[in-house]
Parts: C-alpha cells; structure tokens; sequence
C-alpha cells in the first residue's frame, strides 16, 4: 500500500512538472523607458472630434512643465470655441468650398493662443452646460452643421446685417456655441491675480512663433515650407518639409533634449491597436520566421497570430512608399497626440511613448508605445520647439 501511495505521488509530481514545461510562455510585449519627458495628466475627448486641440494643449502643457513655469490645466473649449467660430466664417466665405467640421489641427492651438489667448481649464470646461464632466458634441455639431450649411450653400443672394453691419447668421452661430460650450469668459481670476485670456497667456512665457511644423513628402521641395493638403487644414497652416530621414532625426533629437512632439498620424491602421500598441509589421519577414515552424503555427491561437500581439519584424518604409501612401489616401490626418519619450522592447526595437485623449483607455491606462517604423509611414506632421531641432537642420530651413 505505501509504494503504491509513493507511486501515485511520484507521478503527480511528475504530471505537475511535465504541464509547468509544456504551459507557453506568456507573449506580449515589454517596455523599458530609455528617455522620458514630463507630461501633464491624461484627458479624455469623449465623444468630441477635438484631438488636435487636446495634444496641442497637452503639448503646450508639457512645454511649461520643461520651461519650469509648473504644471497647468488648460480649457480645451475656450480654444474650441474660437476655432469653431473661425472655421464656420472661412466655410460661408468659400461658399461651403472649406468644410466645417469638429476638425482641426495643431496650427489652431498655436494660432489661438496667439490670438485669443489662453484660460485654465477651471473657466471653461467641458459638458458643464449639459450636466456632464466630458464632451459630447453630437448635438452640437448637428445644429451647428445645419446652420453653417444653409448659409454657405443656400441660395441666398446676399446676407443680412445689423444695424452696425454685422452678420446676423454670425450671432447666431455664436449663440449656438455659447448654449452647449459655455460663454468665452473676458476676465477671471486665477491664484489671486486678474487676467484677461491674452495677459493670461503673455504671463507663461509662451511664444507661439518659436513653434514650427514638419512632414516629409516629396510633391513640394525640401527644406522649403509649404501648406499641408489636408482638410482640417483649413487656416493653411505651413509646414516645413524635410527626407523622412531627417524627419525622424528630428523625432529623436527633440526627445533626448528635454522636449515633447505634437504628432498628427494615421491611426486608421491594424497597426494601432485600441490596447495600447501602434506598430508597423514587415508580413513578409514575419511569414518567413514562422513559416519552418508550421507545426507550431497551427496551433496558436486565433489572437496569437495577430501581427500586433508581440515583438516582430518592423517594415521601415521608404520616402517613396510615405509618399504613394499619402497620394493614394491609403495615410489619411486621422489623429493628434502627444510624444513624450522613447521605450525599448524585449526585442530591441524602439517605440515612442504617447499620450493619448481618450482617457484612461488600454493596457497602458491611456498611453501608447509607437514603433519607430510606424512613426516613419503614418506621421502627417509634427509640431515642436524650433530650439529642439538638429543644428544643420534647423540651418537647412533657415531658421534662426
């Protein structure tokens, strides 16, 4: 009876070894930060298209934090609302030819804060005037939109005025914004002192001329600035262009020296997961790695097979191959975010590390790990501190 008990145990212990040795190792990716840059707290645009205007601010944010003025918490609608009054002037003037949309981009945040200035977040902030803490600009966009298109595509022969000559659909278009963003605040005051949004804005230090943007393609000459065609572009904002080589220097230069990229991309792909990860895999390279373990390819699961779900070869596009994907529609301006730093994975390849608005979302609670190699391919622009720049590049462009 005992050996047949020391038997039994025997091969438990057995069976509990040999399934430890067959159990997989979990697959996945694992970071380490080689460079990081403060950022201030992740916000959440809900369901608003105003990501332009939340990494531009989230990028205006971390430009304080690294010019040591502290940390702010600036009103995305106060510069949504200006905007949004702006765009719908620029639609009626252009008889509908320029869209009005919740869209914008990162030159709409440099400009506003120029022009209209800035406020903290605690003056205007958003979904106050419907009861809730996060935007929702459904509605809005629907009224605003009927509104803005029956006067820039109306048969009208002409537009009616006040008494002082100024536009009626105007006032209104104001007014519709006023209900669901809140009213423009003229004055406030913030830790103990009175301002306006412009002396608010003159108090940071902020120059809103030391900020430039950069894209690499090759229907316009580098080196030379020249309006981005796309269409949230509608201020026609300029854009200096440089080989993708040297944009990408750029990326780097400008964290390892202390500041952050505002960064519009494409992030339509199956490379951009919603967990956190935007990778651009080489489906070639990575069918040839798998390809002698056929085996073992058939039995992984659905989701392991997924290109995104682990460390694999990245496909590093050429200038040529940015470029057909921009005339093809295939790149598209889909999104803006925050670059704040570089990570490494168990593999080696390198990732940017991004700041998302759409809260606390993924793996990552609202960051992202971008590869290098999708950076490369789905970047439309970026916007940073002239300062940041490579020396010879920044001579290149004739910047002083």
């Amino acid at each position: 009876m005992m050996k047949k008990s020391i038997l039994i145990v025997a091969m438990g212990l057995l069976s509990l070894h040999t399934t430890a040795q067959d159990t997989p190792k979990e697959e996945g990716f694992v970071f380490t930060t080689v460079k990081e840059n403060p950022i201030t707290s992740i916000k959440n645009q809900n369901r608003a298209g105003t990501c332009w205007c939340y990494s531009g601010l989230a990028f205006i944010e971390s430009e304080l934090l690294r010019m040591g003025k502290g940390e702010y918490d600036l009103s995305e609608m106060y510069i949504v609302h200006n905007t949004y009054l702006d765009r719908a002037d620029k639609a009626v003037r252009t008889h509908g030819d320029i869209s009005f949309s919740q869209g914008g981009s990162f030159y709409d945040v440099i400009y506003g804060m120029k022009t209209f200035g800035l406020v903290p977040e605690e003056e205007m902030r958003p979904g106050v005037m419907y009861g809730d803490t996060l935007s929702n600009h459904t509605e809005l966009s629907a009224v605003a939109d009927a509104v803005v298109a029956a006067i820039a595509k109306g048969k009208l022969r002409s537009l009616q005025t006040d008494k002082d000559k100024n536009p009626l659909w105007k006032k209104a278009v104001t007014a519709i914004h006023d209900i669901y963003l809140g009213q423009r605040p003229e004055k406030f005051t913030y830790q103990g002192k009175e301002y306006t949004p412009q002396s608010f804005y003159e108090s940071t230090g902020l120059n809103a001329d030391d900020y430039i943007s950069l894209t690499s393609y090759t229907h316009h000459p580098f080196y030379q600035p020249f309006v981005l065609e796309i269409q949230d572009n509608w201020r026609w904002g300029l854009s200096y262009n440089l080989p993708i080589d040297e944009l990408m220097q750029v990326f780097d230069n400008v964290i390892n020296n202390g500041y952050t990229i505002a960064w519009g991309a494409d992030v339509s792909e199956q490379g951009f997961t919603r967990d956190g990860i935007a990778v651009m895999p080489d489906a070639e390279k990575v069918q040839e790695l798998s390809g002698s373990d056929m085996a073992h390819w058939l039995k992984m699961k659905p989701e392991e097979k997924k290109l995104n779900s682990k460390p694999q070869p990245q496909k590093w596009c050429t200038q040529e191959e940015r470029q057909e994907g921009y005339d093809n529609w295939e790149t598209t301006d889909d999104h803006g975010m925050l670059i704040y730093g570089i990570a490494k994975d168990q593999a080696g390849n390198e990732y940017y590390m991004v700041k998302n608005s759409w809260g606390k979302a993924g793996k990552y609670e609202g960051l992202w790990y971008a590869s290098k190699a999708f950076a490369r391919y789905k970047t439309m622009n970026i916007v940073v501190h002239k300062d940041a720049l490579p020396k010879d590049i920044k001579k290149k462009l004739g910047l002083k």
